[in-house]
């Protein structure tokens, strides 16, 4: 009898220590304070801080009702449909208060307690401080409400179970606002609340687990299921941008062309959604932290070049197919002629361990988003309908190895495994 009590309470400890684990208390964070904005103020400044989240990007289907939601997400784990964030009180956010939208960004909780997935980048959400929760939640209240009920998202089990999100959740997420740090400047501190916070740059600039969790750093993976490549921004070899003039980092974020670069790819609508929406010193403050972000004290160590007969015949076979289709516009010697055709000398875009940006852009072509600041952009046809998949490996590998560029050559099979990924 007494064993047995004993054992039974064990398992009420154990089972406590694991609802505590699992199921902690919300963290509170900083208390609301009364807003010195008139309302048609805090209304317009959630409006601009909605374009700085990018919220519109996956509230909204293409051709959809805005923030009415819909869009299907694509992950590793199945599709998760993005929620109606209107002013609807039965399928929007029309009865949520004030501290509901505040539990849902900084806890990552819905209104009836339910938890919400990280498709929802609450990660990195939680770093945002009350006043600026509760401006969004003041311009949410204000888009018109739309009737539109949720759908149901399509994941595979376990990973549609709440036990399971909660799992992942105690491995993977602490809440907390942003802590300025003070031996950095104002300017500094803005843009890394920006970058970590309402930006969410590290949700497809780091890697990811099997489980889908990261470590919220800024060290470069490849975006699940979208088959794109978000380079390092701590790494010099890759997007690094520390020996960027600060004014090239400032023009690529808000135009999406530099002389340095063009964006392409998921960025392109990350720059046309919303970073070209956002104020200069906003902007000027995200390049400040970014350009002050290490690199690493050593750069990776490469393998010796192949120099069989097979390798220098897909060297030839690439040059000649770069003079004939791509040199009009990038130029013999690799300079191209920005910002209209971006220089591939020295282009760390094209040097990174993984080829997959540049065979997409080879196979799919691309525009660099059209802005304010570049309302007519160039654009790159798409060569994947005229070349095979020797033919594009064999670009690849020639634009990987030209004019002092120096990275690992392309295969035919990996030009293949991306021919058929989706677009978006």
């Amino acid at each position: 009898m007494k064993k047995w009590m004993i054992a039974a309470g064990l398992v009420l400890i154990a089972g406590g220590s694991a609802k505590f684990l699992l199921y902690p208390d919300d963290d509170m964070g900083p208390p609301a304070v009364a807003s010195t904005l008139s309302q048609e103020q805090l209304v317009a400044r959630g409006a601009y801080l909605a374009k700085a989240g990018d919220c519109m990007a996956c509230h909204t289907t293409r051709g959809g009702v805005p923030y009415a939601g819909g869009r299907a997400l694509q992950t590793p784990f199945g599709k998760v449909l993005s929620p109606n964030i209107t002013a609807d009180r039965e399928t929007g956010i029309g009865s949520w208060t004030a501290d509901d939208f505040w539990r849902a960004i900084h806890n990552g909780k819905s209104k009836d307690g339910r938890l919400l997935y990280p498709a929802f980048p609450y990660t990195s959400y939680t770093k945002v401080q009350r006043e600026d929760s509760d401006a969004l939640y003041a311009y949410f209240q204000s888009v018109p409400p739309h009737k539109q009920t949720n759908a149901p998202h399509a994941l595979r089990f376990p990973y549609n179970q709440q036990i399971a999100l909660a799992a992942w959740r105690a491995l993977y997420f602490k809440p907390g606002v942003y802590q300025p740090l003070t031996g950095k400047s104002m300017e500094w501190n803005r843009g890394a609340y920006l970058v970590q916070g309402l930006g969410h740059c590290s949700a497809c600039h780091s890697s990811r687990t099997t489980l889908g969790g990261s470590d919220d750093g800024l060290s470069g993976g490849l975006i699940p299921v979208l088959g794109w490549y978000a380079p390092s921004l701590t790494s010099d070899a890759e997007a690094g941008l520390g020996d960027w003039d600060t004014a090239h980092i400032v023009a690529l974020l808000q135009t999406g062309v530099s002389p340095r670069a063009t964006v392409f790819g998921p960025m392109a609508e990350v720059v046309r959604q919303s970073l070209q929406h956002m104020s200069g010193a906003d902007v000027q403050a995200m390049a400040v932290y970014l350009k002050s972000l290490p690199g690493p004290a050593q750069p990776a160590q490469r393998a010796p070049r192949d120099t069989s007969e097979q390798a220098r015949q897909q060297l030839a076979l690439g040059a000649k197919l770069y003079e004939a289709q791509c040199a009009s516009c990038h130029q013999a010697d690799g300079k191209g002629v920005p910002p209209g055709y971006p220089p591939l000398a020295g282009n760390r875009a094209l040097t990174t361990e993984s080829a997959v940006n540049a065979i997409r852009l080879v196979l799919n072509g691309g525009f660099a988003p059209g802005t304010k600041g570049n309302p007519r952009p160039y654009g790159m046809p798409p060569f994947g309908p005229v070349m095979d998949d020797a033919e594009v490996a064999a670009v690849v590998t020639y634009l990987r190895a030209s004019w002092g560029n120096d990275a690992p050559a392309v295969s035919a099979l990996e030009v293949n495994k991306y021919r058929s990924v989706p677009l978006e």
